[in-house]
């Protein structure tokens, strides 16, 4: 006789789920009955593949699907809307881009020149991407932006996705619209940074996590973890040690909630560590076996190395500050940038602006989500939400917060999706708690400190919207009353619910839309359309300090430099003519500085260099106006040995640099006294006849004077 053994539940529900639960996330109304899916057609009636699209699948509720298109069609408007506006964005990488459609070498390794001088101080991997577009369409600010705006809609779809494996298509649709309109996401998928395609392959990782915990068998799960660490080892290569922050947390959840037993979740988290390695490594030892002299000066390095760029200027140069030619803008943290370190950096200046928006209720929420969840079983998947989203946030916020090395405001797109995860699952489960009275009031207070702490950014802001501080502030009041209501009444569940939304998107919205709406360019963009907060030389800023909530912002000035309402100066450096990257001088002609003149007498050469300049700042900018290589031998600000005296010299007899452009705007030749590019300056001087063009002190290296 066959004997049939009962189905098991899924495992990882720590109690039975409601048949419709109400809510942001439940297949129901907010009163809690059955949403009504449409009827069927006849059998011999074709349905349609556009109506079976828009419906999804049979068990989702009906908004569910087009709830997901109406935010990836939002997320695509905001992100492409008016995008070639800000031009070239960051010229730096602009130029790089240039570059890299001009020779193949310069793609490979990411020259800031065609003639593979040297490359930029991050690796390519997000050039390779923007090249690859550029390539395709033809050079132009629309296709170097657009990447990066297609890969902010991915990003918003993947997340998406993962929350709504374990969390439901409400938290799914919450998590997508928060990171959608996070003030520094919009900056960032609207520019030419390494640091969008850092965000995707990111949340492309925690996908795959999500993936391995969910697999039915252990090979599965195997290669969905190799995935995951595949997509950090690019991360990796794309901006280095940042991507290494949310290792912790994917490792942490598959520990917690992974299926197999636990010496096959550890061997197989190795595994994962073994393919972000190679997937990482590949490039870095290519690099490093790759005879120096044919290939371009590692920027950014002392030794011309990707592995020492990595451990010193991009590792702890960045967490320590001062390690590997001044990757970390020294020990005071660049409070000019980012602030003071310090537990509450993340609340202050332009950082606030920036990602603080749901901060607190992204704490309050974890820590509810987490009680809420403490006896459910190990593989409980609400839990390991948590644990994934959770994680991603206290490391990211932790090391933002307390790195003394260079912290720009923008890096905090990276903390985006762990923020925008932890309030859309941890606020659905307050939300099916509701009945319970402890629930309500932890949920009222959520509310409170969300709409408390938009309104107070909102009053601090230059914006012209200031005055929505106050629609905020009364609807925070409004939604903490409707939800202290213990009735469960259709309309005081939909006016609380839209209420609550409202008081934690209104502000950070606003905000977004107005980045969006605005030009941003130069090396330290900041969001909104004015000045809303920028440190005092002293980082003393942030509620209660000059330029941040509770604080009078400064007047007139854009954290990037530019004027209130206009763009960041072109030439990549920050207000007082240091360099964007590091605090040191810079100098140069700087961007937007390439006269008539100049740009016509570089385009006329054919050279391998049209020019030779000390920085990099100033290369990049001569290199887009030109269209020709511009050899920068100090790099980002003058300091690196990209290029010796005497290969310099070298290069000059063999007639493949035609000009010198020498440093004006303020700025000396770049570097200090002992550089090798004020060393290079001090040669040029001597022997040949300085000339000015267009306003600039040129050399012709072709008639030296001895």
């Amino acid at each position: 006789m066959t004997t049939t053994t009962p189905a098991r539940p899924a495992p990882g529900r720590h109690r039975a789920a409601p048949a419709d639960p109400p809510g942001p996330s439940g297949a129901g109304a907010p009163d809690g009955r059955p949403a009504r899916r449409p009827a069927a057609g006849p059998p011999g009636s074709p349905p349609g593949r556009v109506a079976a699209f828009l419906r999804g699948r049979p068990a989702d509720p009906r908004w569910a699907r087009p709830g997901l298109l109406a935010l990836l069609a939002g997320t695509a408007l905001l992100y492409l809307w008016d995008l070639s506006a800000s031009g070239w964005a960051n010229e730096f990488y602009a130029a790089a881009v240039q570059a890299g459609t001009q020779s193949w070498k310069a793609w490979l390794f990411g020259s800031l020149d065609s003639g593979n001088a040297i490359t930029v101080d991050k690796p390519p991997a997000s050039l390779w991407v923007m090249v690859a577009s550029a390539r395709l369409f033809g050079f132009s600010a629309w296709s170097v932006l657009v990447p990066q705006a297609l890969m902010g809609v991915g990003a918003v779809a993947l997340l998406h996705a993962t929350v709504r494996r374990w969390s439901g298509p409400g938290a799914a649709l919450l998590a997508g619209a928060a990171l959608a309109l996070t003030p520094s996401a919009v900056l960032m998928f609207r520019f030419d940074n390494p640091d969008a395609l850092l965000t995707l392959l990111l949340v492309v990782a925690a996908w795959a996590t999500s993936r391995a915990v969910d697999a039915a068998r252990v090979r599965t799960g195997t290669w969905w973890l190799v995935a995951a660490g595949s997509a950090i080892g690019f991360a990796f290569l794309t901006k280095m040690g940042q991507a290494l922050l949310v290792v912790p947390a994917l490792g942490l959840v598959y520990l917690v909630a992974g299926a197999p037993r636990l010496r096959t979740r550890i061997v197989q988290l190795l595994g994962a560590v073994v393919a972000m390695v190679v997937s990482a490594g590949w490039f870095i030892a290519l690099v490093e076996l790759w005879p120096a002299s044919q290939r371009p000066y590692i920027g950014g390095s002392t030794t011309d190395s990707l592995l020492e760029l990595a451990l010193g200027y991009n590792g702890i140069g960045r967490l320590l500050g001062g390690s590997g030619n001044d990757g970390g803008g020294g020990g005071g943290g660049n409070t000019g940038f980012g602030g003071s370190a310090g537990p509450l950096r993340l609340f202050t200046g332009e950082l606030a602006y920036e990602i603080s928006w749901l901060l607190p209720a992204a704490l309050v929420l974890l820590l509810a989500g987490l009680w809420i969840t403490r006896r459910a079983p190990r593989t409980d998947r609400s839990r390991a939400a948590l644990l994934l989203w959770g994680g991603w946030t206290l490391v990211t916020a932790a090391v933002f917060s307390m790195m003394s090395g260079t912290m720009h405001p923008y890096y905090t797109v990276a903390l985006a999706p762990g923020v925008a995860g932890v309030v859309a699952v941890g606020g659905v489960l307050l939300w099916r708690e509701r009945a319970a009275g402890w629930a309500r009031a932890v949920l009222a207070v959520t509310v409170l400190l969300t709409g408390g702490w938009s309104f107070a950014l909102l009053l601090a802001s230059s914006e012209s919207f200031t005055w929505l501080a106050w629609p905020v502030g009364a609807l925070a009041l409004l939604a903490a009353g409707l939800v202290l209501v213990p009735g469960r009444g259709r309309a005081v569940l939909r006016a609380g619910l839209v209420a609550v939304l409202l008081t934690g998107l209104l502000g950070t919205g606003v905000y977004a839309v107005a980045t969006a709406s605005a030009a941003h360019s130069g090396s330290i963009p900041s969001v909104g359309t004015v000045s809303s907060s920028f440190g005092t030389s002293s980082g003393d800023s942030g509620p209660g300090g000059a330029g941040g909530p509770g604080g009078a912002p400064p007047s007139g000035a854009r954290p990037d430099g530019s004027a209130a309402g206009g763009t960041a100066p072109q030439d990549g450096t920050a207000p007082g003519g240091t360099a964007a990257d590091g605090g040191t001088p810079g100098g140069g002609a700087g961007g937007g500085a390439a006269s008539a003149e100049l740009t016509a007498l570089l385009s006329s050469t054919g050279t391998t260099w049209s020019a030779a300049v000390s920085t990099s700042q100033t290369a990049a900018s001569l290199e887009l106006a030109s269209g020709t290589a511009v050899m920068s031998t100090g790099g980002w600000s003058g300091s690196d040995s990209a290029v010796t005296l005497a290969e310099f010299q070298a290069d000059v007899a063999q007639g493949r640099i035609a000009y010198y452009v020498a440093a004006s705007q303020g700025g000396g030749p770049g570097g200090d006294a002992d550089s090798t590019s004020s060393g290079i300056a001090a040669w040029v001087a001597e022997h040949y006849t300085a000339t000015t063009v267009g306003g600039q002190t040129v050399y012709d290296l072709s008639a030296p004077t001895s």
